[in-house]
């Protein structure tokens, strides 16, 4: 947990980066051409290179994957303790779109909960991961099935497996309940699955706390949804004998898992004085393709 933590606090440090990078820009153009005023941000907060940080001012606006929504909470009170005077806002309006207003410029950030497309990165998006998640698979509490291998999975979602009897479970139809077109949950789980535009859903929801509750009433529900949003409601099914956990998304025996990206823009540049007094934290191991550095934090700070 300590390194869970670890890892937010220096996404944290990233935004506060691209805080401090977005003063460079004075409200001005974009990589896509356009023109915002939604980055306010004041560079005087730049780490110097003696390792002094001052003040930084204004507001980030974010937008993006529902999935990071606890993510995003605990970034913007964490960041909020360290810079009283910068103000982080967050819409949950799903992957897509998150891409889609970092691209237009309507937004600083992006937050998505797959990973980048060709034609996104093409456009300019960059993605840095700060966390990995695992994709939980969810059934209602009361379900008699424990384990699923992703063959089944896969089966079950694309409609060639409509009954639980047929997994040792209950004789009753199986409702495929799942997210909306355009989702990063959506996307992330039916590629890794391989079920990619082949699913069969009973229904779809916009949200992935509407997955969780729809499946937490619903007996014979099977769903899918971010680790960080499961609750006591729902039963997260082990994926090929494995359990959905840190430890198992860690090591990666967890077969369901994506990256979590803040996005940004590639023209995006930092002064030299922000790349030159900022390592990695020891700590993490960070797989970010980011070329913007991650200020270390001493572990008492966390």
């Amino acid at each position: 947990m300590k390194k869970f933590l670890a890892l937010l606090m220096a996404a944290t440090l990233m935004m506060a980066v691209l805080a401090g990078c977005g003063g460079t820009n004075n409200g001005g153009n974009n990589a896509a051409g356009n023109t915002t005023n939604n980055s306010t941000t004041d560079n005087t907060g730049a780490e110097d290179n003696t390792g002094d940080t001052t003040a930084l001012s204004g507001t980030v606006n974010t937008d993006g994957s529902t999935s990071m929504k606890d993510v995003m909470g605990v970034l913007i009170e964490t960041y909020g303790e360290i810079q009283k005077d910068v103000t982080v806002n967050y819409s949950g309006t799903g992957s897509g779109a998150g891409i889609e207003a970092v691209l237009a410029g309507n937004v600083d950030i992006g937050l998505s909960s797959r990973a980048l497309k060709p034609e996104e990165e093409e456009k300019g998006a960059v993605g840095h991961t700060v966390a990995l998640d695992g994709g939980a698979i969810v059934v209602n509490p009361a379900s008699g099935v424990e384990d699923l291998s992703v063959e089944q999975i896969a089966q079950i979602f694309k409609g060639e497996i409509t009954n639980w009897s047929e997994l040792g479970g209950e004789d009753a139809e199986i409702a495929v309940l799942g997210r909306e077109d355009g989702s990063g949950t959506r996307s992330a789980f039916e590629e890794i699955v391989g079920v990619d535009g082949e699913c069969k859903y009973t229904n779809e929801y916009s949200s992935t706390g509407d997955v969780i509750g729809n499946v937490a009433s619903n007996p014979n529900a099977i769903g899918y949804a971010s680790l960080s949003a499961v609750d006591e409601t729902v039963k997260a099914v082990k994926v090929g004998g494995v359990e959905c956990s840190e430890a198992t998304i860690k090591d990666g025996s967890y077969e369901i898992q994506r990256p979590f990206l803040m996005v940004t823009l590639e023209a995006l540049s930092c002064p030299p004085p922000l790349r030159t007094s900022s390592i990695t934290p020891p700590a993490l191991t960070w797989p970010s393709t980011s070329p913007l550095p991650v200020p270390w934090l001493p572990d008492s700070d966390i």
